[in-house]
């Protein structure tokens, strides 16, 4: 069945993505205008936390209830890319992340994907590694401080950058040895 909840939690994360840069970048525009910058961070936040607990549970649900499907194996990473490429330009734009932080990031997410779409067609496994689950989680943290505009936040981020980089080592080793 294609329109199971985990498809539809992954569908609302899509949603979400550009309702948070929205949050982010368009506080000079008429609708978000006299709302108090740091009210602008807890409904940013608010979405952002939403969107990453439905990135848990459309995973959980979908191995629990055996309800992973292609149309669910596509639209979850994408809207995990929407999702943090949303916060991360948001973020660059307020001046709250380091563009080349970001620039790593993203080059890397690009280049994985692009690796692990080749590892699809040659019918390799293309699941998460460890390192990779541990990469998404310094990034949500990371980007979490930087809504915010904690303390803190930019020591997170090159964290994740570090951590985002050896994953995508682990991927390219893993796949020039065949697995």
């Amino acid at each position: 069945m294609i329109l199971n909840l985990p498809n539809i939690l992954a569908f609302l994360r899509l949603l979400m993505a550009p309702l948070l840069l929205w949050l982010l970048v368009g506080r000079e525009g008429e609708f978000l205008q006299g709302i108090h910058e740091s009210w602008l961070n807890y409904f940013a936040a608010l979405v952002f936390v939403l969107a990453s607990v439905t990135d848990f549970f459309d995973g959980y649900i979908a191995r629990m209830f055996n309800q992973i499907t292609t149309l669910g194996k596509i639209i979850d990473p994408l809207a995990d890319k929407m999702l943090t490429l949303a916060a991360f330009l948001g973020l660059v734009v307020l001046g709250r992340a380091d563009v080349w932080a970001i620039f790593l990031i993203l080059s890397r997410e690009f280049f994985i994907t692009g690796l692990r779409v080749m590892a699809v067609g040659e019918g390799r496994d293309v699941s998460s590694s460890m390192a990779g689950k541990i990469k998404t989680v310094s990034q949500m943290i990371a980007i979490g401080f930087l809504i915010m505009d904690w303390p803190g936040g930019t020591l997170l981020l090159w964290i994740a950058v570090a951590i985002t980089l050896f994953s995508g080592y682990e991927y390219i080793r893993d796949y020039a040895k065949g697995r």
